[in-house]
């Protein structure tokens, strides 16, 4: 299939996709760790540590496969969020984005967070909680806007904030509560691991300075602005019980000096080869309607579900073209050409193209040109929020209570 798909997908196919009866566009890709195959890797873990396995009825194969979840479809549309953002940001395409800026609130890291990155698009918390012209943004002009938004009205949505359309949004934090909008995913990715074998993982650490154990106990100090601990028990802070130990028992390793004992537990797996299986749905997009003052004519309609999909196919060509590092030890490498399909007519072969980030930003490009001379809108300035004085008051001690914690974890370890 790789070998035949020298025809580059262009924006009059993929406006004769959206507009006609094509089920979705598809790529699926093979990877080998970057170690080479049978190389471990790291899959994402869960509560308690654990991978998500599980059996898969995959072609080819007789019995189900054991699988490993590698990236989920949530992390995989974060990351295509991201490169979004990263193109966005190096003025490589035209994009509404709406941010939360907290400089100059004295904050122990500084925060921007826009929405490409706020976990629930526009309808996140952290915009709902922060002030567009000293108004709580949903309370704004133009935050009410979003209230009435659904499938059948879905114009404010193409103009302050498009990435909802392609990657889904519950409009739960709003004022209609668990009655607000739903809009599914269009673009939907995945990667997963196939014939998985769960190995093992080691841990040990050499003190340089060869401090033993014998050399304790460590008091915590009474003057906090130094060095935190100290050998002597006059200089150590007391409570009822008498002179306070480092940690549990005041043990060098409780503050993170001498030798780790070499451990082994299970973790890491092995892997025949990794998928990433990435569909965008075009019936999704289809449902949508994006009326002009009360109208909506067809072509306006085909025109913005057209620039949605190049948006999702810009998304997803960038993502692949920033390169599989999912997370420490666990680097993939394309083992094939990176192939779009078109999947069209019912049992007819889907039509094979190649789409570079390139090729996509032009399309992307094109379609919003296109859909601005049809009359819909589309913010071209960033839209900047201030944050609201109980979100600020909220981060700066979620941020101070996360350093004091870091400090009591370092202290124990």
């Amino acid at each position: 299939m790789a070998e035949n798909a020298t025809e580059h997908l262009t924006f009059e196919q993929l406006r004769q996709a959206v507009a006609g009866t094509a089920a979705a566009f598809r790529c699926v890709t093979e990877y080998q760790p970057a170690g080479g195959p049978g190389d471990k890797v790291f899959p994402s873990t869960y509560q308690g540590g654990r991978y998500a396995v599980e059996k898969r009825c995959l072609p080819g194969e007789a019995e189900p496969v054991l699988c490993v979840l590698l990236d989920s479809v949530q992390s995989q549309a974060n990351r295509m969020e991201m490169a979004l953002l990263d193109a966005w940001e190096r003025e490589q395409i035209p994009l509404p984005v709406i941010a939360v800026d907290f400089a100059g609130h004295a904050l122990l890291k500084v925060l921007r967070i826009t929405s490409l990155e706020a976990p629930h698009r526009i309808a996140d918390a952290l915009l709902r909680d922060s002030l567009l012209d000293g108004k709580p943004f949903r309370q704004s002009e133009l935050g009410k806007r979003i209230d009435d938004v659904d499938y059948r009205n879905a114009t404010v949505l193409f103009e302050l904030c498009p990435t909802t359309l392609v990657f889904g949004m519950w409009d739960s934090t709003g004022p209609k509560g668990g009655m607000g909008a739903k809009f599914a995913r269009a673009l939907v990715s995945e990667i997963v691991g196939l014939d998985a074998e769960v190995g093992v993982k080691t841990s040990s650490r050499i003190d340089p300075a060869q401090i033993v154990r014998e050399a304790g106990p460590l008091y915590q100090a009474k003057d906090g602005a130094g060095v935190r601990w100290t050998l002597d028990e006059h200089e150590a802070a007391h409570n009822k019980k008498g002179s306070i130990k480092l940690g549990k028992d005041g043990r060098p390793s409780e503050g993170n000096h001498g030798n780790v004992t070499p451990g082994i537990e299970g973790g890491g797996v092995t892997i025949r080869k990794a998928l990433q299986t990435t569909v965008l749905s075009l019936p999704a997009l289809r449902r949508l309607r994006f009326p002009l003052k009360g109208k909506s004519d067809l072509p306006i309609q085909d025109t913005a579900r057209t620039t949605l999909a190049a948006l999702g196919l810009c998304a997803a060509a960038l993502v692949r073209e920033h390169g599989c590092d999912l997370r420490s030890r666990c680097l993939l490498h394309p083992s094939e050409p990176i192939v779009w399909e078109l999947l069209d007519k019912p049992g007819a072969a889907p039509q094979t193209f190649v789409l570079s980030a390139a090729e996509a930003i032009a399309i992307y490009k094109t379609a919003v040109s296109e859909a601005k001379s049809a009359g819909l809108p589309w913010m071209d300035k960033e839209l900047v929020l201030t944050p609201s004085p109980q979100l600020v008051t909220l981060v700066k001690r979620s941020q101070e209570l996360a350093a004091s914690l870091l400090v009591e974890e370092a202290a124990v370890l």
